[in-house]
């Protein structure tokens, strides 16, 4: 029997209807507030909606002063929370390596000799997700302006910041293709500046005229990936763009009448770097006689060149905002490197549990930093505890400003709610991270009620049938930013389309769709 916080007051209410006997109590004193109560019997109903009769909703809303909870539905039990695990994963992030962490990329080799290096270049990464082809191009320069005009060597990609287990546990072996499930490098590049490393964006256009072939682009401009053409010039756009597995042959089919992008990961981003890399020397006159191949700096190698990203309490605007995979999975190995000297999944995630148990949340699972894992698994409960515990973190402002904010069309600051609550009093009053998966939603954060009573809270959804239930999220969330305890509030409008309409598709996570999503 689902026992809800409504039957809890309602058996309290029967309980004190004559009194507490010989505490002096008088009969009702105990009853909650009439705020709360009409706040309990509104999120009961909003939860009774159809679509969650073959579901399973976990919910809680405490105050997040003092910890009272307000509403509890489920809130022990052990939910997927899809991308929500990133919450957990930035902010052991930004309380390990710092907010003023940054990745380092370099060029090492052994001293010159005049114009020439003997023996290898080495380009060594430690994880950088923002690095782009431009970025390589420059350290290529770096190099040519400190006299190099021929490596007698090979180019060497030094990778093993990192190990070499590229997919992380559990991940669907149909999305190993896509952007959003990125193999995770030391060294890798992103195609733009929503920094989705480890992948290309392949661009359709229409040809010279209708059934004439389809012209196919890539950013960055590279030839690491090879194009098959199938696509033609059409009446309209129904075009496939599909990365065969274990390789960079990306076959392009059907037909285009606009442009049309998609963004494909690339089969071993080490070496999609280094290709970017060389691809800068020879533009900047420096010649490699040798071949690209994979493997450590030598001792004694000397830095040429250098490149640092920007800190992590910048990166934390597109990782939360976009809730974007790849940055969750490399902090994660970037923590278990500091922290244990391996950057590896096992060792980061032991960072981040460590973490999350020190700051209240005692029921975990983590088998990746993004909750791409459908096997990862946090409680409601878990949720809100952490959520009130960082507000003590010094780091918690950089922290809370980077989490999406409901109803603010920038897309670098509404995120992925940037379409949600829109016209409502959550708008620009919450500040929540979102998560999905097929059958699996997830809305945790932030919201001030109607007087001024800080709240946090977890939406987690399992195993609904519909195309989504964000509208229930929204239709919570809203319901939160109209709480008084004081007296009870006019909810007629809490549970409409509270999406906007131009948001297409917005079932899905921006992590999952590009490019106009969020």
């Amino acid at each position: 029997m689902r026992l809800s916080r409504r039957t809890t007051i309602t058996l309290a209410a029967v309980v004190l209807v004559t009194g507490i006997a010989g505490s002096g109590v008088p009969a009702g004193a105990l009853d909650p507030p009439p705020g709360v109560t009409d706040l309990t019997h509104d999120l009961d109903r909003i939860l009774g909606d159809s679509r969650l009769a073959p579901a399973r909703a976990g919910v809680v809303v405490r105050d997040s002063d003092t910890g009272e909870e307000l509403y509890s539905l489920d809130a022990g039990k052990l939910f997927a929370p899809a991308s929500n695990t990133k919450l957990l994963t930035s902010a052991a992030a930004l309380d390990t390596l710092g907010p003023d962490y940054r990745f380092t990329t370099q060029v090492l080799a052994t001293p010159k000799a005049g114009k020439a290096v003997v023996g290898d270049l080495v380009l060594k990464g430690t994880g950088d997700p923002t690095m782009l082809a431009a970025d390589y191009d420059a350290l290529a320069a770096q190099v040519a302006a400190a006299g190099v005009k021929v490596v007698t060597g090979r180019l060497v990609a030094d990778d093993t910041w990192f190990d070499d287990v590229r997919l992380g546990t559990d991940w669907a072996w149909d999305d190993e293709p896509y952007y959003y499930a990125g193999q995770i490098s030391a060294l890798t590049a992103a195609p733009d500046t929503d920094y989705d490393a480890g992948s290309v964006i392949v661009s359709v256009s229409p040809g010279d005229a209708p059934g004439k072939p389809a012209k196919v682009t890539t950013t960055p401009e590279t030839d690491y990936v090879t194009i098959v053409n199938r696509a033609t010039t059409g009446a309209e756009t129904d075009v496939a763009v599909v990365r065969e597995h274990g390789g960079n042959t990306v076959v392009v089919s059907g037909t285009v009448a606009d442009e049309y992008d998609e963004w494909v990961a690339v089969w071993d981003p080490t070496l999609y770097a280094a290709s970017l890399f060389r691809r800068g020397l020879a533009a900047h006159g420096v010649r490699v006689l040798g071949p690209t191949a994979r493997g450590a700096a030598p001792a004694g190698a000397a830095a040429v060149a250098s490149h640092e990203s920007m800190p992590l309490s910048r990166l934390l605007t597109p990782f939360l905002k976009l809730s974007n995979n790849m940055h969750a999975e490399i902090l994660t190995k970037a923590m278990g490197r500091k922290a244990a000297g391996q950057g590896t999944w096992d060792a980061g995630l032991a960072v981040t549990t460590a973490f999350a148990r020190a700051n209240g949340v005692q029921t975990l699972r983590l088998r990746d930093g993004s909750g791409l894992s459908r096997v990862d698994a946090l409680t409601p409960t878990g949720i809100t505890s952490l959520l009130r515990a960082v507000r003590g973190k010094p780091w918690f402002r950089t922290w809370y400003d980077a989490l999406p904010v409901a109803g603010v069309p920038d897309r670098m600051v509404g995120g992925t709610l940037r379409s949600r609550m829109q016209g409502t009093p959550a708008a620009g009053n919450v500040h929540a991270k979102t998560g999905s998966l097929t059958g699996v939603s997830a809305l945790s954060g932030y919201v001030t009620a109607a007087d001024g009573e800080p709240l946090v809270f977890s939406v987690v959804t399992n195993g609904f049938l519909a195309s989504s239930t964000k509208d229930i999220e929204d239709a919570i969330a809203v319901r939160l930013a109209r709480f008084s305890r004081a007296a009870a509030v006019d909810t007629a409008d809490t549970t409409p389309a509270l999406r906007s309409a131009a948001s297409g598709g917005a079932d899905l996570e921006c992590s999952w769709r590009k490019p106009a999503a969020c």
